[in-house]
């Protein structure tokens, strides 16, 4: 191929100068941008944020400010305001590895105790000012220590180890908290959790053995008192039976005497009518037999007897021939006599007892 037909192929070039250009621009942008994120995400930015449950706290050449700005984005003068986010919320503090020494001179390590506080917001600039950002070394990390060894110095292995372990909590919280109200009042202490201290492996095997010693003994008396539960149990239980049983039997002989009473007073209401009926029939018959014999009384005149004496004599189809027949009219005769002078006699003492009335 000739040189013209190699120039006619390759044609005319574009400007050098064009690309570059756009390469240089795109630099520059992406240069802007990095400049603006590092001046806004370094510490002595213009811009910086506040988290949520913090407060922002600030220092102007080393000086606290009392300015405490609330959660979000905030702008302070870049490399000459320093910036530091406060918790203002719940935290826990774990303190590791207390070691102490008991009464008796044993030495025992708290592996791990936790404090739960709070900084109160209103107190953040007091307490920053007095104690710095660190405040919770002074008042949790190197107080309870302290106060952890003024604890097991005051008691015995036992007591710390056993006895009084569950009340250290509450002590540890009380002490904490005395002193805090006292010299720094915006921290609140929540509450403290201690965990179990690791004690030499020879006396935590003689305690192992009198705890199991120990647990034996607390479930024989366990056992003892549930048997004597029981035992009490059916105690009450054969006195409740005792009882009910007793009160049945009461109930049945009141029952049986109620039925014997019922069955007396029916008896005594029956003896009561027959006597009232009795004495009814015997009055009836005193009265009918006193009505007959003043009814006989009556009828019983001479006249009426010799009435009857001659029915008798006429009536009687068989006469006897004797010396006594005579005898028998006559005395029938003389008893007539009699009864109508004894009514005659009796007829005249009436009337002289009426004229001496009158």
């Amino acid at each position: 191929m000739d040189p013209q037909q190699r120039r006619t192929e390759t044609g005319p070039r574009p400007p050098v100068g064009q690309p570059g250009g756009d390469v240089t621009s795109i630099f520059v942008v992406f240069g802007v941008f990095i400049a603006i994120a590092a001046l806004v995400m370094s510490p002595s930015s213009l811009v910086h944020q506040v988290p949520e449950g913090h407060v922002g706290a600030y220092w102007r050449g080393g000086a606290l400010l009392n300015s405490i700005t609330e959660p979000g984005f905030h702008l302070k003068l870049p490399f000459i305001t320093n910036y530091e986010p406060v918790q203002v919320t719940l935290q826990t503090d774990q303190v590791k590895d207390i070691p102490c020494g008991t009464k008796g001179g044993v030495m025992i390590t708290f592996e791990k105790i936790e404090v739960v506080n709070r900084l109160r917001k209103d107190y953040v600039y007091d307490t920053l000012l007095n104690y710095g950002v660190n405040y919770d070394n002074t008042w949790i990390y190197d107080k309870i220590h302290h106060e952890i060894n003024q604890f097991c110095s005051s008691h015995s292995l036992q007591q710390v180890y056993i006895d009084i372990f569950d009340q250290i909590d509450e002590r540890m919280k009380d002490a904490l908290q005395a002193d805090c109200t006292r010299y720094a009042p915006g921290i609140e202490i929540i509450s403290v959790r201690v965990t179990k201290p690791k004690i030499p492996e020879s006396v935590r095997r003689n305690f192992e053995q009198m705890e199991e010693e120990r647990t034996k003994v607390l479930i024989a008396i366990e056992k003892q008192r549930v048997a004597e539960k029981e035992a009490e149990t059916k105690k009450i239980m054969a006195i409740s039976e005792a009882e009910k049983n007793a009160n049945v039997s009461k109930i049945l002989m009141e029952q049986k005497l109620t039925e014997k009473d019922s069955a007396r007073r029916e008896a005594d209401i029956e003896n009561q009518m027959y006597l009232d009926r009795q004495k009814s029939l015997a009055d009836a018959d005193y009265y009918r037999v006193l009505k007959e014999a003043e009814a006989n009384k009556l009828k019983l005149t001479p006249e009426f007897l010799e009435l009857k004496f001659i029915d008798a004599i006429a009536r009687n189809t068989k006469m006897f021939f004797g010396d006594k027949v005579p005898n028998m009219v006559l005395d029938q005769r003389l008893l007539g006599n009699f009864l109508n002078h004894s009514t005659k006699d009796k007829s005249n003492d009436g009337n002289s007892e009426i004229a001496t009335d009158s």
